[in-house]
This record gives structure tokens, C-alpha cells and sequence, in this order.
């Protein structure tokens, strides 16, 4: 696929986990311990392992997850008994991210190219507790700051997930901006899906994606909509700069 006019974007919206740093593989580890608590507490049956919740449930927050399990086999969930969960799963996956996510160069590299050029946001459907702590670990605090970090889970009046574009509607109106003048990266098809319903040209990234499930995603992330898709950072730098982001001094 070419890349397509960008000459009006002067905005990157960053998807975060799997695309600013491999946090799926790690958060879905935590968070499957969680989840079959979860599911052990009200009877549900099915496959909770670590591997099958990465595979099916990728760009969704834990509550959008939850909420689909339940409904699925018929059991009701309160509203108190769903947020006692989400914030289980929001601690457990919070304090693993921060203790095992390191600084990335080639992302710090290309990051700060890109903010050259363009404002830089991230549009998450994670928790902003979660993002703090993965930012940190990530060595990304001062090029993406806490006031530029849109969550569909805090940020938005009712929290919802990706693939409903509510977060990005947000963050463009949050933003000044309208949606042809913003540019979405994303690697998972829920959150390409999103970004596309709210009319913003998305670029796909697999660069965290495992190699075997790479050429798969790619597929998907183009019938979702996206663009055009990139294998690494260096790849996003180039496409939008027309140089590779140099990494080091």
C-alpha cells in the first residue's frame, strides 16, 4: 500500500501497549491470573490462560473483557462487583508492567524526531495508571507527559474500549483538531478499527508483534482499515520524515 497524503497532519496519535512498548505479552501474564479468579468467582468456563486472552481479546481493556465473558454465559455483574475487578486487574498488570518494561532507543529515536515535526498524544484504551507506570519504565515520561495521554478507560465520561472510537473523538476534540489533520498508529485491529470509525487515517505497526503472527497482523490491520503498515519504528520515522530516527548520540 502507498502512503497517502499526509500533507495536512501535524498530529500523532499513539496507540501505547504494543505499539509504544511490549507490554501485551507481559500485561496479559498479570492479567490472566486475574481473569481466572475472576472467572473461578462466577462459575464461567472457557480458556483464561495468558496465551488465549492475548490472542482474542488484544486492544480491549480488561473491563470491556470482563463484561464480554459474563455476558456471553448469561451471568449478571454488578456495577460494584465490575469495578472491584478492573481495579484487581489495573493494580496486578500496573505493578508487573513497571517492574519489567525497559527504555527502548529505537522508540526513544524516533519519538523525538517525530516530535520535531509533529504534536505527539497517545489514545489508549489503558487505564492512565497503567500508562504512568509503563511510560516510566519505558524512559517515555518527558516525551509523552501526562497531560497529552487520553484513556477510554479515565478520560472519557463513561468509560468504554477501543474498538469504539470514543477516545479518539475525544482526543481530536480535546485537541482542536479535525480528523484529517491527526494521523493514528496502532498494532492491534481493535485499535485500527477505532481510529478509522473516527475518520483518522491510521498506519499500522508490528514491531511487537510476535514474528510468527507479524505477517497475519499485517493482513488484518489493512482490512481494518489502516493505511499503510510498518514493520519497526525506524520504518514510522522514515515514512513520515523521509529519514530513519537515529538512535544513539
Amino acid at each position: 500500500m502507498s502512503i497517502p497524503d499526509l500533507s495536512g497532519v501535524t498530529t500523532v496519535l499513539l496507540d501505547a501497549d504494543g505499539t509504544l512498548f511490549p507490554s501485551e505479552e507481559p500485561a496479559f501474564v498479570a492479567s490472566a491470573v486475574v481473569t481466572e479468579e475472576f472467572a473461578r468467582r462466577f462459575g464461567l468456563r472457557g480458556d483464561f490462560s495468558a496465551e488465549h486472552l492475548r490472542r482474542t481479546t488484544t486492544g480491549k481493556n480488561f473491563r470491556t473483557t470482563a463484561q464480554d465473558l459474563a455476558a456471553r454465559q448469561g451471568v449478571p455483574l454488578t456495577p460494584a462487583e465490575l469495578e472491584d475487578w478492573v481495579e484487581r486487574e489495573k493494580s496486578a498488570v500496573t505493578a508487573h508492567l513497571g517492574q519489567v518494561l525497559t527504555p527502548r532507543p529505537d522508540v526513544v529515536a524516533a519519538l523525538t524526531a517525530l516530535g520535531r515535526r509533529y504534536r505527539l498524544a497517545v489514545v489508549s484504551s489503558s487505564a492512565l495508571t497503567r500508562l504512568a507506570a509503563c511510560f516510566t519504565a519505558s524512559g517515555l515520561d518527558a516525551l509523552l507527559p501526562p497531560e497529552c495521554r487520553f484513556s477510554a478507560e479515565d478520560s472519557l465520561p463513561r468509560p468504554t474500549s477501543k474498538p469504539d472510537p470514543a477516545v479518539y473523538r475525544f482526543a481530536l476534540s480535546r485537541l482542536g483538531l479535525a480528523p484529517s489533520q491527526a494521523l493514528a498508529l496502532e498494532d492491534s485491529v481493535t485499535g485500527a478499527a477505532s481510529a478509522v470509525a473516527a475518520g483518522i487515517t491510521t498506519a499500522g505497526l508490528v514491531q511487537f508483534v510476535p514474528p510468527d503472527e507479524r505477517a497475519e497482523r499485517t493482513g488484518r490491520l489493512r482490512r481494518a482499515g489502516a493505511a499503510w503498515v510498518c514493520s519497526r519504528w525506524q520504518d514510522v520515522a522514515c515514512d513520515l520524515l523521509g529519514t530513519p530516527a537515529r538512535v544513539g548520540p
